[in-house]
């Protein structure tokens, strides 16, 4: 199944509200409106649990079901208010050999606010405080149930399902300030886009074996697989879990391929009027401008 988070159209204006939807061919159900019992929020949809995702499927299949087409839809980050923005460092084996470092043993961490989410077709916006922004494709997870002390043995049953993240990355900040800022500069606001959509894992039953791209107005700059994470799903969320109780709708972006910006020669950096595209196989393509701020 393939959920998303929309706001309606009255010819170019957005209407107030979120609404969650399941995606259809070229059109949106609204999940609410088809089934007043279902969540118009995709964090609540996940507090449902199973129950609620298999509502959801049924209310899709329905013959009331209220279809909305993609014309008339603006579509948001999939979780627009998500309670935990975690990202995972090196955590490609070929990206820490691009980067010289060594294969870490733990997993190395820092995280996001959800004032850097935005949605596919929203733009990212250089902050002017930086001219070293990089690209970064990742694959999230989904947090679908609240856990602590989660096994690896179990920790699959806790995820809800996967969507894109384009981890932006202002490397000036991030390498070049006393300490170095990982957190500062990784969430400037527009930092996290994330989307198009959530495909839950009875579709994307395997996350590990997943074609991940990266392409800059056109060209390729990223190309490898999810097979090269050193760190699998199940335990990002054991390690995770063992620190911080994870909830449904917490994002966990788990790394980036290698083909970044600042490990090119000469560095490739974002640019206004540039135009970011991650696809991951199997979930589909997250497409941003780049805007100056």
């Amino acid at each position: 199944m393939r959920l998303a988070t929309i706001q309606i159209l009255e010819g170019s204006r957005p209407l107030p509200g979120l609404r969650t939807a399941v995606v259809e061919d070229r059109a949106y159900i609204d999940l609410h409106a088809t089934n007043p019992s279902l969540s118009a929020n995709m964090r609540g949809l996940l507090n449902g649990g199973p129950a609620a995702l298999r509502k959801a499927f049924d209310a899709a299949r329905s013959a009331d079901a209220v279809r909305i087409d993609a014309a008339n839809v603006k579509l948001l980050p999939p979780i627009a208010d998500a309670p935990k923005i975690i990202c995972f460092v090196l955590n490609y084996r070929d990206h820490t050999i691009e980067s010289g470092a060594t294969i870490p043993k733990e997993p190395i961490l820092f995280s996001k606010y959800g004032t850097a989410l935005i949605g596919d077709g929203d733009a990212i916006v250089l902050p002017p405080v930086s001219r070293e922004v990089d690209y970064e494709a990742e694959l999230v997870i989904v947090v679908g149930r609240r856990g602590r002390n989660i096994r690896p043995d179990e920790a699959m049953n806790f995820v809800a399902g996967y969507t894109i993240g384009h981890d932006v990355s202002a490397r000036d900040w991030q390498l070049k300030k006393e300490g170095k800022q990982w957190m500062v500069g990784k969430t400037f606001d527009t930092f996290a886009p994330t989307g198009p959509v959530i495909v839950t894992t009875d579709e994307l039953t395997d996350p590990h074996h997943l074609p991940i791209r990266l392409r800059l107005n056109g060209q390729t700059m990223q190309d490898s697989n999810t097979s090269q994470m050193i760190f699998d799903v199940p335990s990002i969320l054991a390690y995770l879990s063992q620190v911080f109780t994870l909830e449904p709708g917490d994002l966990i972006f788990t790394g980036t391929p290698p083909g970044v910006g600042f490990a090119r020669k000469p560095p490739v950096f974002l640019k206004a009027g540039d135009v970011a595209e991650v696809e991951i196989e199997g979930i589909g393509v997250l497409r941003n401008p780049v805007i100056q701020g």
